[in-house]
């Protein structure tokens, strides 16, 4: 009976070949799982504006679940990423103030829903001056009928948001989805930075978005 005998080099190279092979299946099958998550359930988002502050900060980066607009409608107050109506290469996040069949009035600063003021405790207004409606729609809008199977959106820092305001009503269909958690922060305006990594925003991490 013949053995075919082997060098401890091409014992070595043949081990070391395998273990290559089977980082790169790894790192395909990773990138595989990777995307299936990102396309069907879960997306990273950084912000970059500070349109929705307070309740979300330049250099927040949060969580989008995609799953509970398969089920459901959604829901007033709800803060939701989806593509810009004018340039739908460009993701945005606002918050739903009017839902499909709503009537939507906005009286210095103050938002009417269905002719019902709104309580907007997360709303931030930096500016005390009121603009009139004929200057800029800003304080003082409509009302406008929000048509069916779409959104009318507006950012929590209210004197400093492009929303629906200034550009329209966003298809419901363009929903990424919402917005649910943030997974890091920090107060600088490069991820990759070492000053991102000295100025991490402790107390925000894992901070559920509301």
């Amino acid at each position: 009976m013949l053995f075919s005998k082997k060098t401890e080099a091409e014992v070595a190279s043949k081990t070391a070949a395998d273990v290559v092979k089977d980082w790169i299946k790894d790192i395909v099958i990773a990138l595989i799982i990777a995307l299936i998550i990102r396309a069907l359930f879960v997306q990273a988002f950084r912000i970059p504006s500070g349109s929705m502050i307070p309740t979300l900060l330049i250099g927040d980066h949060i969580l989008v679940e995609k799953v509970t607009y398969r089920f459901r409608e959604p829901k007033r107050f709800e803060i939701i990423v989806f593509k810009f109506p004018l340039d739908r290469k460009v993701d945005y996040i606002k918050r739903i103030i009017g839902l499909p069949g709503d009537v939507v009035k906005i009286v210095n600063k103050q938002v009417y829903v269905n002719g019902h003021k709104l309580n907007e405790p997360y709303v931030q207004h930096t500016d005390p001056n009121v603009v009139p409606a004929d200057v800029s729609p800003r304080d003082n809008y409509g009302p406008v009928k929000v048509p069916k199977g779409h959104l009318f959106v507006m950012g929590d820092n209210r004197d400093n948001s492009y929303d629906s305001r200034f550009w329209g009503f966003v298809p419901i269909k363009d929903v990424i989805g919402r917005a649910f958690i943030i997974y890091f922060s920090c107060d600088s305006k490069s991820f990759f930075s070492l000053q991102c990594l000295t100025h991490i925003r402790w107390r925000r991490i894992g901070k559920l978005i509301h």
